[in-house]
């Protein structure tokens, strides 16, 4: 317990290493951070407001990119993002207020080539410079391991929390928390409490090595004690849990006894855009958008330490109105140098944009599974999961099309996972194919995982997405014939390292399961090779009945349209 509380101490003092591939000039970061004046005590009588932005998801993105935007129900796009055009728009709003808070609640190192290729390193001075004070380590930081993820985060100048992360001593026996559960920011003479909360169910929804080695338990366990802690010993002003579970599990969360006393959950992990607060019973919920391309403000004004006014919005990160940083452009360009050549190399085209934001189907799922079906004619069935991140590309080139590079691929396709193959009843799907439907659209959003409708070829489905659990598939297709419950089927998915040796795409009990010497990455690349431009529309292989085949969304039940 000594340990545990000396390593808080020291952490809250900002004693962490700064891990940084490239060297910038003090003076020239200097202009890009603005620092929490800390020791400023106003008037108790005299109002003053604080700002707490928030970015999540950003999987790397370094550079301006079109994002998806549904209006008048069609689908809109604009040049949003890039860590440099970030660096404007934080500038200014410090200017405006020097009572700023800047955090960042997870997926900062996975999502791009050069971040692979680095293994997260070259994100690092890009961070450092944006002056960021928090940080919460998301479902995909584990994805180099543990000690990769630990360096990485302890390489940051700025905090870390999270306080259901422990390390596995083995044998289930769950050791210290690997970060600290809370940072308090004193600001003006009162304290703000922020408690941090990432997704339990990691090491069910990406490979199980990732994770090996970390122990995770659900926010509610101790949630109550912590903001107990906050709320009554530390006596902060304001409680706020930073989170990466999810826009449902911090719906849910939100809702629970264990939560009374925290006023806001600022969430990440799905990529919904909240613009007004979902109010539960305990706290308001929000999320803000991914990929750099939006930063959630929060502002509340306080009085005699007490907050009297609050307000938020989502901020988009325009191109146009944010002008570029030269000094984070610079470290960005230095940084991808080495790998500068193989990241802009053209793979192929596509003749209609590219996007993954559909929770049913989408252009990019389609032409990944045709390029896997195009390698491996002989499987009935290719799937490919549900996966959220990569932003859209819709700009053509000179040639009219538009342009898939290698590092596009990486952007779709971060883990260059290998192709497994298996054999599997009809019984065995339809049984898979009802709980990975729940996993989606289950009624108690506690069963919802962050990932979207598994994506499939050479199988067609009609379902009810808000049917009953268990009963939501209401015919089976496939190659053209009905499912049979007793025939055997051959599949094919991506490996997902850790699991067992009879599962594939977590369909249990398969047999015959071999390993190919494919790639996902090579197969998209030897399919454009020889088909591009590619048209990769979808195909309505799974057809939804109640609700409308453009969902964007998970989320029922409450005042929310992804926008």
């Amino acid at each position: 317990m000594k340990n545990n509380r000396r390593n808080f101490i020291r952490q809250l003092s900002g004693v962490a290493g700064a891990g940084i591939l490239t060297t910038t000039p003090i003076n020239a970061i200097a202009k890009i951070i603005k620092k929490d004046d800390t020791s400023q005590i106003n008037d108790e009588n005299n109002p003053f407001t604080i700002s707490i932005l928030q970015t999540t998801d950003v999987h790397c993105q370094l550079h301006p990119h079109d994002e998806l935007f549904w209006e008048n129900e069609k689908a809109v796009f604009r040049k949003t993002g890039g860590y440099a055009h970030l660096a404007t728009y934080l500038k200014k709003e410090r200017k405006k207020n020097p009572n700023t808070f800047l955090i960042d609640s997870g997926d900062m190192f996975q999502g791009s080539e050069l971040s692979t290729k680095t293994t997260g390193k070259a994100i690092l001075p890009i961070l450092d410079a944006l002056g960021y004070n928090l940080y919460l380590p998301g479902n995909w930081e584990v994805i180099y391991g543990k000690k990769v993820m630990q360096t990485l985060l302890g390489s940051l100048n700025a905090p870390k929390v999270c306080a259901n992360m422990y390390h596995d001593l083995g044998n289930g026996n769950k050791g210290e928390l690997i970060f600290p559960p809370y940072y308090i920011w004193h600001i003006n003479g009162v304290k703000i409490g922020f408690l941090g909360y990432t997704d339990h169910l990691v090491p069910l929804r990406q490979s199980p090595n990732y994770s090996k080695g970390i122990l995770y338990t659900k926010p509610e366990e101790n949630l109550a004690h912590f903001v107990d802690v906050l709320r009554n010993q530390e006596k902060c002003t304001s409680v706020l849990i930073v989170a990466h579970l999810g826009l449902s599990q911090q719906i849910y969360l939100a809702n629970l006894k264990e939560c009374e006393g925290v006023d806001y959950i600022l969430g990440g992990d799905t990529h919904e855009r909240v613009r007004t607060p979902i109010q539960c019973q305990y706290a308001k919920v929000v999320e803000p958008g991914a990929f750099g391309s939006f930063v959630g403000k929060l502002n509340l004004t306080i009085q005699n330490g007490k907050v009297i006014k609050e307000d938020y919005c989502l901020d988009e990160i325009d191109t146009k109105q944010y002008q570029a940083s030269k000094e984070i452009e610079t470290i960005i360009k230095n940084n991808e140098e080495p790998f500068h050549e193989d990241i802009y190399k053209l793979a192929g085209y596509s003749t209609i944009p590219l996007y993954r934001y559909f929770v049913i189907e989408n252009p990019i799922d389609t032409m990944v599974l045709d390029a896997m079906n195009w390698g491996l004619p002989q499987i009935d069935i290719v799937l490919s999961n549900g996966f959220r991140f990569c932003p859209p590309r819709t700009t053509p080139d000179h040639t009219g099309n538009i342009p898939i590079t290698n590092g596009y691929i990486f952007d779709m396709l971060p883990v260059d996972s290998q192709i497994r193959t298996g054999t599997v009843t009809g019984k065995q799907i339809q049984v898979w194919l009802e709980k990975e439907l729940n996993n989606v659209f289950a009624k108690n959003a506690s069963e919802r995982f962050g990932g979207w409708v598994i994506k499939f070829k050479g199988m067609r489905i009609t379902f009810n997405a808000f049917g009953e659990n268990g009963k939501r598939v209401q015919e089976i297709m496939i190659n053209g014939f009905p499912i049979d419950a007793t025939k055997n089927y051959t599949i094919c998915a991506c490996e997902r390292e850790g699991d067992p040796a009879d599962m594939v795409c977590r369909i249990k009990g398969a047999s015959n399961v071999k390993t190919t010497e494919n790639t996902l990455h090579s197969l998209l690349k030897s399919y454009l090779a020889v088909h591009s431009p590619v048209t990769p529309t979808p195909q309505m292989n799974a057809k939804v009945l109640d609700a409308s085949q453009n969902l964007l969304t998970q989320i029922s039940g409450v005042d929310y349209t992804f926008r």
